[in-house]
């Protein structure tokens, strides 16, 4: 990519794609092209094609989704499949149409089956049942990479994709009926400490495993994969470490500072028991993560804290 090329980041104002956002401004990309989605509805296909035409992107970051956590996974089964099903196979396909040199599809660990061995091969796709509360969600990530891959031995497309382990940073989501586990714990410690309560409900056990990676550290590796990659597989991106969740919410109460208890609902899904992804093949490639969880964690709350009533103020 040059400094002057034409960069459609899908997903601009995510977590995801704010941070791929901030990376390219800090490497001196100067035309880099985005569009709410009041501008422009990815579900639509004559409103992409439409856009695509008249734009002209020569390289695209899809990171555009309806995302959620297990609860809402679960409960909008068809909106989350619909929804990520058209985004992707839209916006794929005018990339297509309109000749893009590279594009990079975002999708999710959960492709992978429910009983995988660990850590996570990328080799190990489709070689089993699906986590079920998740699966219309997979399912659509499943056929974005293979849109991606269909496309480049059909066509010889630059279509590459990258499976992001659970991530956290700046712009996450903090509505406790759909958000992830991390950002869940954040809000729902911080609002302890500030309103006294003696005791937070955690979901489940906290007997699973999860690995995580600051949303920062997945741009620059979609951008090192952006710069370095052409291969037709898929290729994981995470820390390639993890952590129980209750030592992660053990974390996050002790960088808070709340001094109550935690009280497990087990009533609530745990989810898959594992999900570490095997990161040789993109440490191979000579890039690893910089940011650690305690300090990216920190940084994290420290955002949250100073700028709690604005954020909370969008889920009311």
């Amino acid at each position: 990519m040059n400094k002057a090329d034409k960069i459609y980041v899908a997903g601009h104002n995510g977590m995801v794609g704010s941070a791929i956002v901030r990376k390219l401004q800090r490497e001196g990309f100067t035309n880099i092209l985005s569009a709410s989605s009041k501008e422009l509805n990815l579900i639509r296909q004559d409103d992409v094609t439409e856009w695509f035409d008249k734009n002209k992107p020569e390289y695209v970051f899809l990171a555009a989704a309806k995302v959620g956590g297990i609860q809402a996974n679960n409960l909008y089964r068809a909106d989350f499949l619909y929804e990520n099903l058209m985004i992707e196979a839209n916006a794929i396909h005018a990339a297509f149409k309109n000749h893009v040199k590279k594009l990079l599809f975002l999708g999710s660990t959960c492709i992978y089956p429910k009983m995988a061995p660990q850590p996570l091969k990328e080799s190990y796709l489709l070689s089993g049942y699906l986590e079920e509360t998740n699966e219309p969600y997979a399912i659509a990530k499943i056929a974005g990479i293979k849109l991606c891959e269909s496309y480049k031995r059909q066509y010889g497309c630059d279509f590459i994709s990258a499976m992001p382990t659970n991530l956290y940073g700046p712009n996450d989501n903090y509505n406790l009926n759909n958000s992830h586990v991390l950002p869940a714990l954040i809000r729902k410690f911080h609002e302890a400490k500030i309103k006294h309560i003696p005791e937070v409900v955690m979901w489940g056990s906290g007997s699973p495993y999860r690995e995580f990676l600051h949303a920062d550290d997945l741009a620059d590796a979609l951008f090192f994969l952006m710069q370095n990659y052409e291969g037709e597989e898929f290729v994981n991106c995470g820390s390639g470490k993890e952590i129980a969740i209750r030592d992660l919410a053990l974390l996050i109460k002790n960088i808070v500072g709340y001094d109550g208890e935690i009280v497990h609902d087990t009533s609530k899904p745990d989810g898959t028991p594992r999900k570490l992804t095997d990161v040789s093949k993109l440490h191979s490639m000579g890039w690893k993560h910089k940011i650690e969880l305690r300090e990216g964690i920190t940084a994290v709350y420290k955002n949250f804290s100073e700028n709690y009533d604005a954020i909370v103020s969008r889920y009311k």
